[in-house]
């Protein structure tokens, strides 16, 4: 999966501090979950089928 990821609406995570703590952001399309380093935009993103996030999501919050 690629993609422009530039006009992509980015975000971090509300459990992300405001001091500057190493993070990444993702961004909802419609076919994939693109992330990336929020410390380094401009290093490649990748993308996740919306299924593979769901169940990456589900195992993260059993965990």
């Amino acid at each position: 999966m690629s993609s422009g990821t530039t006009e992509l609406a980015w975000f971090k995570s509300s459990y992300s501090g405001t001091q500057g703590d190493d993070c990444v952001e993702i961004a909802i399309a419609e076919q994939a979950v693109h992330v990336r380093d929020s410390k380094d935009v401009s290093r490649p993103a990748f993308a996740v089928g919306l299924e593979g996030w769901r169940s990456f999501v589900g195992f993260v919050d059993h965990a």
